[in-house]
């Protein structure tokens, strides 16, 4: 059986469509397509349903992903048995708090697999670096700036509070509301600048810095927060999410490099796999 095309097919099935899977894997729609009808030929069986979203896996493919997987993985193991130590290749990649630890482990996943001789080390995003994951707002005059997030932010309530039943809040609903501060935040700031124009004020009742301790407390029942809308915390239980009137509050959050000088095979490698999630 093809490895290649199994991983194929494993891509297909984790990204729900050939034209991402082609991306992920750097080769042509067709050959894709190709490959999965190759395999569903040799395996005597339909492995997706095509549908104008994407594809949907078939039974089939429930049971032959599991197995796939372990196939592959256990491929690399025994290429790994007999490969010669590389000399390993350091980066440095700057990450601002809050960007979500689901897709950043993704997007690290990838980039980890793009480049087999480097050594990757997180730093924070004011550390010397060789390239950074940032907002617009903290880009530097001498760097260039390539877009991966656009995240809308949302007030976070407890589903036990009174402000949850509201239909639409009003920035003067949040005079005296619970408020859990979460810094840096600069969608905060922007609404703190409102609110201080319009004189309303909310109780502090912690000071933290990350997003999934603010969404913790929350859920925990300790006061409201502003948070950016990431698909893992709208899945939080006991917390409802909506827009406070039609403020829009959103930040973009993308890759930051130096302007300057000639981009390592790393650099090139991380703004390619970063195209794949924009």
């Amino acid at each position: 059986m093809n490895l290649r095309a199994l991983s194929y097919f494993v891509a297909v099935y984790d990204k729900g469509t050939i034209s991402a899977a082609a991306k992920q894997c750097y080769i042509a729609q067709p050959s894709i397509s190709s490959a999965i009808s190759q395999l569903e030929d040799e395996l005597n069986t339909q492995l997706f349903q095509r549908h104008g979203r994407g594809v949907s896996p078939t039974e089939s493919a429930e049971r032959l992903y599991p197995l796939a997987q372990r196939l592959l993985n256990e491929s690399k193991a025994i290429a790994s048995l007999f490969n010669t130590p590389e000399q390993r290749q350091p980066f440095k990649l700057g990450l601002i708090n809050s960007l979500g630890v689901q897709r950043m482990s993704m997007l690290l996943k990838d980039f980890s697999q793009a480049c087999h001789d480097m050594e990757l080390t997180l730093v924070e995003a004011n550390e010397p670096c060789d390239a950074r994951i940032i907002t617009t707002s903290q880009l530097k005059s001498d760097e260039v700036f390539q877009p991966i997030w656009h995240d809308d932010y949302l007030l976070a309530i407890p589903s036990t509070m009174s402000l949850a039943l509201k239909k639409e809040i009003r920035l003067q609903d949040l005079s005296g509301q619970p408020f859990i501060h979460r810094a840096p935040c600069e969608a905060l700031a922007d609404l703190q600048q409102l609110m201080d124009l319009e004189g309303i004020k909310m109780q502090i009742r912690a000071r933290i810095q990350t997003v999934e301790y603010a969404v913790g407390l929350v859920a925990a029942g300790v006061g409201i927060a502003l948070v950016p809308a990431l698909p893992v915390l709208m899945e939080q239980n006991n917390i409802i999410y909506k827009a406070i009137g039609d403020l829009q509050l959103r930040r973009t959050v993308g890759l930051a490099m130096p302007r300057e000088g000639e981009r390592t095979e790393q650099q090139r490698q991380l703004q390619q796999v970063s195209k794949l999630y924009s």
